[in-house]
């Protein structure tokens, strides 16, 4: 079990696989007022960099499930990195489906909301590990301004335009599930570019170490390609955040 070799191949030397930087997961954990114990589980948790950074600075403990075993195993050596190695637990796992054992503060699922079918889907499974009060996260692209045309939807990697909605939509859809929207932090350009420019060097220096690998063609066709596609496209028109969610309370009528 493991997820598509090109993308253990371009994302090998990312510590995090979305484009937040460190002071975005930085920024998150602070604005959820984390306090030291709180649980925390992380579906798609790749190489751990939010939940080992958050128990180094918050003190939290908790569990992170990736079908990568590249990515689990780099997590736990960040972990070890980072002293943390008694808080944090990294499974390697299909997270399609994972409920905790036991209920947890924070349950987060990081931009691999497809474990789920979507993002409702992916709500509902991370509801079923979640303690009463808790905090649910989603981390999920959505339009910057929406694309003009199908092909340039493509040029995002989307399906097409329906595949994401635009920002107040996005929100207001957490809404219609039955969710306050208690916090957010987005990525910005710059994180787009640290996460997409960043496989371009990791593509060349792996095709330069495996000239008679089977898969050189597809590797040297994606570092010929993806510096274009990125900037005309993906910088231009697409979001990404993170947003936390609290389920809306029934109040009672005066």
């Amino acid at each position: 079990m493991d997820i598509p070799r090109i993308f253990n191949i371009m994302e090998s030397a990312h510590r995090i696989h979305n484009p937040f930087t460190p002071d975005k997961f930085a920024a998150l954990g602070a604005a959820l007022r984390l306090e030291p114990g709180a649980r925390v589980l992380d579906l798609g948790s790749g190489s751990g960099e939010m939940l080992c950074t958050w128990a180094r600075d918050h003190g939290v403990v908790g569990i992170g499930v990736d079908m990568s075993q590249l990515f689990s195993e780099q997590a736990r050596l960040r972990a070890e990195e980072l002293g943390v190695v008694d808080q944090v637990k990294f499974i390697h796992d299909d997270a399609t489906g994972y409920v905790s054992d036991e209920k947890v503060d924070v349950a987060a699922c990081v931009g691999a909301t497809w474990i789920g079918g979507g993002v409702a889907g992916t709500i509902e499974l991370l509801a079923r590990s979640l303690r009463t009060d808790g905090i649910i996260l989603i981390g999920e692209p959505y339009w910057r301004r929406l694309p003009p045309t199908e092909d340039i939807a493509k040029g995002c990697l989307a399906n097409a335009t329906s595949d994401f909605l635009v920002l107040p939509e996005l929100v207001a859809s957490f809404g219609r599930l039955g969710y306050d929207v208690v916090e957010m932090v987005l990525a910005n350009q710059d994180g787009w570019d640290r996460y997409e420019a960043a496989k371009w060097l990791t593509m060349r220096r792996w095709l330069e170490a495996n000239p008679d690998d089977e898969l050189v063609e597809e590797v040297r066709s994606k570092l010929a390609s993806e510096p274009v596609r990125h900037t005309a496209y993906t910088r231009e028109y697409l979001g990404w955040g993170v947003f936390a969610l609290m389920p809306r309370l029934c109040l009672k009528q005066a």
